[in-house]
């Protein structure tokens, strides 16, 4: 294998989390790309994992954690780590060393950038980007929400254990009546949560007049820590799209469960 840097020749594959072959994946619009594009600019760092092929199979995402959805200080931030798991494209790459290898690769680059530590989310369930991997890495638990866990590896004596940064507002019932309000928080980052945001905003376009589709910009990082909320989708003042992205149609039915009670 090979661990490089991104480079323009896979910055279009990079925008679509390697899945290229993906027709779904077309459904998430530019948010990626954009946000990409605005994070450059402010440290963002990818680096992909080359099979002998020179095909793409792996990539890890980080950035200083100032622009995470944590609070810390002189630490990156892993925002994302995959090794392609489909049978589609390059097929199932995970479980031959990808995953470790771009890990390691990211931490010596963050430690040459003078980060004091490195700090990265994962979930307690064997799915997408389980907090077990980071564990077998020498990370530990700095904080925890629900299913998610924060999780930190020191590289000097005096880095300071991160905590996720708490949800402060979320949309209230009724703000638009006589409709169903949808909102969603977005800040561009992935395109699975992009592709609910547009699923979202088409499915709400089918009711006309009796619902209304927003976004909030959580780009922004003023309008993200006033509001706590990252990727999220809410149906009123409730949040709906935890776990795997939810599909066109069961947003749609979710919305029509609400505009039935409209009086």
């Amino acid at each position: 294998m090979k661990i490089i840097d991104l480079s323009k020749d896979y910055e279009a594959l990079y925008c679509v989390c390697l899945e290229d072959w993906s027709e779904e994946m077309k459904e998430a619009g530019d948010h990626k790309e954009t946000w990409y594009n605005k994070m450059k600019e402010k440290g963002l760092r990818v680096k992909l994992a080359l099979d002998d092929q020179g095909r793409a199979v792996g990539m890890i995402e980080y950035f200083p954690i100032e622009y995470s959805i944590a609070d810390g200080k002189d630490l990156y931030y892993i925002n994302c780590i995959w090794v392609h798991g489909h049978k589609q494209g390059v097929g199932n790459q995970q479980k031959q060393g990808y995953g470790k290898a771009l890990l390691e690769a990211a931490e010596e680059d963050a430690k040459a950038l003078g980060a004091k530590g490195m700090a990265a989310h994962g979930i307690t369930l064997p799915v997408w980007i389980p907090s077990s991997f980071y564990k077998k890495q020498g990370y530990t638990i700095a904080d925890k929400n629900s299913i998610m866990q924060l999780l930190f590896k020191p590289f000097t004596e005096d880095a300071l254990p991160p905590v996720f940064i708490k949800q402060v507002k979320t949309p209230q019932e009724n703000e638009n009546p006589g409709k169903v309000t949808l909102t969603y928080f977005l800040n561009g980052c992935c395109p699975a949560c992009n592709l609910v945001c547009e699923r979202a905003k088409k499915a709400a376009a089918e009711f006309g007049d009796k619902a209304v589709f927003t976004t909030v910009d959580t780009f922004d990082r003023e309008t993200y820590l006033d509001c706590g909320a990252h990727n999220e989708l809410y149906i009123e003042d409730r949040c709906v799209s935890t776990g795997p992205p939810l599909s066109y149609k069961k947003i749609k039915k979710l919305i029509a469960k609400r505009v039935k009670k409209l009086k």
